[in-house]
């Protein structure tokens, strides 16, 4: 494997405190690889950057129209969301609406939502958390709701169940490659492992759909534009998912996945965006990706959602400035 260049630096004043290193692909549809840094065959567990190719089946099954599933479901359905009202009360009446509760979800559990104020109001209430909370049920819902469609048993996560098989057969397909295997994600979902490469082309797949006419790149056109209507629903306030789509205004669907991975649709450019932080730091990814989006012009660099992460501030507990972390210099515009 290539040895890791380091792709954020973080400064504590004047002095280089911590170096997050990782690898980095763009590539285009037909896998070609435009720019790396680092290794592109490097092989990972991409985790929740690939929740919209995880989607796939819900969509060229028939299984969303059937059910007559909206943009909103399908954003959903990409997304790792915070638990707030607006995510989990639209989970609930798709659950309803499938016939089904809170029970029939296999997310590993309840989570407690993001917000304070919806926690706090929890507390107050004496509401407990229960798995539509969990940051996966959006994704789970679809799972279910393709499950129905089968026919197949409630045990959806199964990695031999119909589900799971109908999502490996995408994973390969958009990325190229046969998995060599995968692990069971913290949703409790199997989730495939694949090279940078193959996951950088598999955005690419998704950025170029519009060219082509077959069932899978019209599943792959709508989840990108499902994502790009509803950021919000993606992730949520303050999270870099919303706030970087909305600062694009279209031009990218981005997704974030534990342990520092970080992916880019970008169907402006018919490329994709593929990183890993060799530390899973989620602060060095955030920053490496936007530093990413403005090296191939979707994002504006002086934006202040750009800036919070290309040159996020540190503070102390009083408040005080410490610090910033800002890209590696050969990631930046004009490198």
């Amino acid at each position: 494997m290539q040895t890791a260049p380091a792709l954020a630096h973080v400064w504590r004043g004047d002095f280089l405190e911590c170096v997050h290193r990782g690898h980095a692909v763009i590539a285009d549809a037909t896998g070609q690889v435009v720019e790396a840094w680092g290794d592109p065959d490097l092989t990972l567990l991409p985790r929740s950057s690939t929740k919209m190719i995880q989607a796939l089946p819900l969509l060229d099954s028939g299984a969303a129209d059937a059910r007559g599933l909206t943009p909103e479901h399908l954003a959903l359905a990409c997304a790792s969301h915070e638990g707030d009202r607006m995510h989990t009360d639209r989970v609930t009446r798709w659950l309803a609406d499938l016939g089904l509760s809170d029970d029939a979800l296999r997310c590993g559990g309840p989570q407690p939502p993001r917000p304070k104020d919806i926690r706090h109001e929890m507390i107050r209430t004496g509401e407990s958390p229960c798995q539509v909370h969990n940051n996966c049920s959006g994704k789970h819902t679809g799972f279910l709701t393709l499950g129905a469609h089968l026919g197949a048993g409630p045990e959806y996560i199964d990695i031999d169940h119909p589900v799971q098989r109908a999502v490996k057969t995408a994973f390969e397909e958009v990325t190229g490659e046969d998995s060599p295997g995968f692990g069971i994600d913290g949703c409790s979902a199997p989730n495939f492992a694949t090279s940078l490469k193959g996951l950088a082309r598999a955005m690419a797949f998704f950025a170029t759909a519009e060219k082509r006419s077959d069932a899978r790149s019209a599943a792959a056109l709508r989840l990108t534009q499902a994502m790009i209507a509803h950021p919000e629903l993606v992730a949520g306030t303050g999270r870099a998912c919303t706030e970087l789509m909305q600062a694009m205004d279209g031009r990218a669907a981005i997704k974030t996945g534990a342990e520092g991975v970080f992916v880019a649709i970008l169907p402006d450019r018919g490329l994709g965006i593929a990183l890993k932080i060799e530390d899973g730091a989620t602060r060095g990814a955030e920053c490496a990706l936007a530093a990413l989006l403005a090296r191939v012009g979707v994002l504006d660099p002086a934006h202040p959602a750009a800036q919070k992460r290309l040159n996020a501030p540190i503070t102390n507990w009083r408040g005080v400035h410490t610090g910033r972390i800002c890209p590696a210099d050969d990631l930046l515009p004009g490198s």
